[in-house]
């Protein structure tokens, strides 16, 4: 089980969460002591105000935890974020639903602790041991693989790394798995996912992971895998490369995914893409001005090498609609341009799909995961327009989410497909460490438990 989670346990501590709106209801509601310590420390029920209680051994007993107006569970992070280790159980929820709270939970307790000499463990949220909470187990041990990977850096997590990963995974759940990395990417018509990746320091790959009975409906999965992006011969400045360990969080998102259908067992035919490659400079990095071929048959101008992740993801959407699927999902941290619109938090999604669209909306409001429809809006095709190319790969500085996104549409011929420009990475907030986040995840499995359980 997660480490964050418990089954059962003897003897936890109960946890008494609260609004500032129903806190004169909830005084009547708690044990005395609490009450009076609530009392004697001004207990507002403002996010973040904790009150503990111990009981005659000295033993923590009860914790009163205010919610403020946050208006998701996921702020209960604040409260596991600091909590000794011990077991510790929900008394009152504050109407909150306990897959909210458990996520939340999980999200505080995380550490990334590969490197640290001293290591904690976490306080432990008691489950109970029926099948809901076996998916909440799932769906926790799933995004802690996301968020380890993206954190790991790239001396640790190259094309090599997250193969294994992909590899672990698939000898884990009886998946077939199929690896072509290096040169053997240009005989096997790769051509974009070579060119980027071949100044890097380990060969760049494309890993192909099928899963499921072949009469079920095909869900396809494409995560952009750029072990480290220094934006290629278009450099980046040294603020803007601090973080770009992260720039493999849209395959880090669809291996998590990919995790939670093989474990939960959903009724699909599940195939996972994962182009990985590290954006380099050497002597045979590709440059600005240079036309690539793609597997689609259309040929691209290089504006800029810094726009990367589009190029590999062109061939591996272009591999994942040669199937048939069902339903073409995409992840990727593409643009800065997605934070500037949508800051942080909101995972903007893009489909043509409107019952689609609704259902991811849908989706994000019943799992607490924020998302946001953003258009593809195919006018700013326009941007895209090279003279000595059938496109080029970046259209100037409007727009730049969205023309990312109509350039993906090019190699697209699926009749339900959805793409999203996540961050993969959060600040410190809610009492959380910063560092890498799932955005959207929650959000995207949910709708497919929906559309397919």
């Amino acid at each position: 089980m997660h480490k964050a989670f418990t089954a059962t346990a003897s003897q936890a501590a109960a946890i008494h969460l609260v609004r500032p709106m129903h806190w004169d209801e909830a005084e009547h509601e708690i044990p005395p002591a609490l009450k009076s310590l609530a009392r004697a420390t001004g207990f507002k029920a403002n996010a973040g105000e904790t009150v503990f209680h111990a009981d005659e051994e000295g033993k923590l007993a009860n914790v009163l935890f205010g919610l403020g107006d946050a208006p998701d569970a996921l702020a209960v992070a604040a409260l596991s974020g600091k909590l000794p280790a011990g077991d510790y159980e929900i008394a009152r929820d504050a109407g909150l639903p306990f897959a909210h709270i458990a996520a939340g939970w999980a999200d505080g307790a995380y550490r990334f602790d590969r490197y640290l000499t001293e290591k904690t463990d976490p306080p432990r949220l008691v489950l109970g041991e029926d099948e809901d909470a076996a998916a909440l187990d799932r769906e926790a041990d799933a995004i802690k693989l996301l968020r380890d990977m993206i954190n790991t850096p790239a001396q640790h997590m190259g094309p090599a790394s997250i193969e294994q990963v992909v590899r672990q995974m698939a000898e884990e759940h009886g998946a077939e798995i199929e690896v072509t990395a290096g040169d053997e990417l240009l005989d096997a018509n790769y051509p974009m996912i070579h060119a980027v990746g071949r100044a890097g320091p380990e060969a760049p790959r494309f890993i192909e992971l099928s899963w499921g009975n072949a009469d079920h409906p095909e869900l396809a999965l494409v995560g952009k895998g750029v072990a480290f992006d220094t934006g290629g011969l278009n450099l980046k400045p040294g603020g803007g490369m601090r973080l770009m360990k992260k720039d493999m969080g849209g395959a880090a998102h669809v291996i998590a995914l990919a995790k939670l259908v093989m474990g939960s067992k959903l009724p699909v035919r599940l195939k996972l893409y994962v182009p990985t490659v590290e954006n380099a400079i050497d002597s045979n990095a590709f440059r600005p001005s240079d036309i690539l071929s793609t597997r689609k048959g259309i040929t691209v101008e290089i504006d800029n090498t810094d726009a990367e992740g589009r190029l590999i993801l062109g061939d591996a959407l272009t591999r994942a609609c040669e199937g048939s699927p069902d339903l073409l999902i995409d992840f990727a941290t593409l643009t800065g341009a997605a934070r500037v619109a949508l800051g942080p938090d909101l995972a903007p999604y893009y489909t043509d799909d409107g019952d689609v669209a609704d259902a991811i909306w849908a989706a994000g409001a019943v799992s607490g995961d924020p998302v946001w429809r953003m258009p593809l809006w195919d006018p700013y095709k326009s941007m895209l327009k090279s003279d000595i190319a059938d496109i080029q790969n970046a259209g100037g500085s409007f727009a730049g989410s969205i023309t990312a996104g109509v350039f993906l549409k090019q190699f697209v011929d699926a009749e339900r497909w959805v793409h999203l420009d996540v961050w993969g990475w959060r600040k410190s907030q809610y009492g959380r460490p910063e560092g890498g986040a799932a955005c959207g995840l929650r959000a995207m499995w949910t709708m497919l438990r929906t559309r397919y359980a």
